[in-house]
């Protein structure tokens, strides 16, 4: 016999009472964004390897050694499972001209994949809500962003995620920044982990983000970022600041963070929850005016963040949000016999014309044993037809979760009405 397969490793399956509790999510965030006016754009799972090589930058962690990638059989094109969503929505936008009548807000929803060590909150295929502002220059979409986070926690229910922001200032800022870095952890070589010393020449400002407790007094006393901003970068982050403050939104700034893609600049941010243990981070985003340009577009801002669906969904389940019950069927149709089996049909039909949710019993069996599965799907009501209510086009409704309502029997043309009144009355 054999061996049944399993899943790939990192790569769950979502099963009904979960996907549920999924839909549920889907339906307030799809409310949200079009409270904030942000258009759906769908976007390939399969993107050309290079661009993410040249967003995301080819020295980040993303690229090396967590993407997906193959070689395509038949053309011989590198190809990438995306790995992150701004990229490609960046892309779209450019081969498309979407910003020729004026700025975007886009939104998209669904699956990446980075080949990482699957632990709780980190998977090999996750899952992510993306937001992108494209074509905004100003510190009030940034703020607008982050503010509409905070409502997001709201209307799931959540508390305790916390805010952290930073400025990144411009590439010329951050080349000096830079050099001093480098020269200052240079000096300390020996304090430095394997991934820390890869990173030195490549990318030293992601060295700043290691959680490796041996390096942390080594990290504070580094040059900060924010000491090399210039008027214009700094006026953008207190303009930021102002209106977040405005809000009544509190925050700390963090001078270490500073995101794992390369494209951003000016703000980041990251929302963060001590809740879910090492993966606190439940969005995170900024600012990423040059990606256009590296992407071989004319220069346009933007700004976007993303949100790990799993780990607010587990924040959630945490918190005792979003726990709902599995969805039933309204009206479960039990039927016997050769020409109550083909009445049941049209009676299912007609109820589900009318809006209401139906299961219709399928794969034979007792009136007993029916009555058990019509209980068992948490059912209101069940439609009972045998040979002799079919040949009268009639049926008979049964209560399942009110003893006080007897059964009756009515013709097919007022059973809606009937199951109506049951229902909603």
């Amino acid at each position: 016999m054999s061996e049944t397969l399993q899943a790939i490793r990192g790569m769950n399956d979502i099963l009904p009472a979960d996907a549920e509790r999924w839909q549920e999510f889907d339906d307030i965030v799809r409310d949200w964004l079009r409270a904030y006016a942000y258009r759906p754009i769908r976007l390939p799972l399969v993107e050309p390897t290079p661009l993410f090589a040249r967003a995301i930058g080819a020295a980040t962690d993303i690229v090396e050694k967590e993407m997906y990638s193959f070689t395509d059989s038949l053309n011989g094109e590198q190809l990438t499972l995306r790995p992150e969503g701004t990229a490609g929505c960046v892309r779209a936008a450019l081969q498309h001209n979407l910003l020729y009548d004026g700025p975007k807000r886009l939104s998209y929803q669904g699956p990446m994949f980075r080949h990482e060590r699957p632990q709780k909150g980190r998977y090999r295929q996750f899952h992510q809500v993306g937001v992108e502002a494209l074509g905004f220059a100003g510190p009030d979409i940034d703020a607008e962003q982050i503010i509409m986070c905070r409502r997001l926690w709201d209307d799931l229910g959540l508390e305790d995620i916390r805010l952290e922001i930073n400025s990144l200032g411009q590439p010329d800022e951050r080349s000096r920044h830079r050099a001093d870095l480098q020269a200052y952890l240079e000096a300390s070589a020996d304090l430095l982990d394997a991934d820390a010393r890869r990173r030195l020449q490549a990318n030293p400002l992601r060295i700043l983000d290691s959680k490796n407790p041996a390096m942390q007094e080594l990290i504070e006393a580094a040059p900060k970022l924010i000491d090399y901003l210039g008027e214009a970068s700094l006026a953008h982050f207190a303009g930021v600041q102002t209106l977040l403050k405005d809000a009544g939104l509190s925050y700390r700034i963090n001078p270490r963070l500073v995101r794992g893609l390369d494209y951003y600049n000016l703000t980041v941010f990251e929302w963060v929850s001590d809740r879910l243990g090492s993966q606190g981070t439940v969005c995170a985003g900024g600012r990423y005016d040059g990606l256009f340009a590296q992407l071989g577009g004319k220069p346009q801002p933007a700004c976007g963040f993303a949100l790990g669906i799993e780990r607010l969904l587990a924040l959630c389940e945490e918190q005792g949000q979003l726990a709902t019950a599995s969805v039933a069927p309204e009206v479960y149709v039990a039927h016997q016999g050769e020409q109550a089996a083909r009445f049941a049909f049209r009676v299912a039909e007609a109820l589900r014309d009318a809006n209401v949710s139906v299961q219709l019993h399928c794969g034979g069996g007792s009136f007993k044993a029916q009555m058990k599965r019509a209980d068992a799907s948490g059912a209101t009501l069940a439609a009972i037809i045998g040979d002799d209510e079919a040949a009268a086009e009639e049926v008979s409704i049964k209560p399942l979760r009110d003893e006080a309502q007897g059964q009756r029997r009515v013709a097919l043309e007022q059973l809606t009405a009937a199951v109506g009144e049951l229902l909603f009355d």
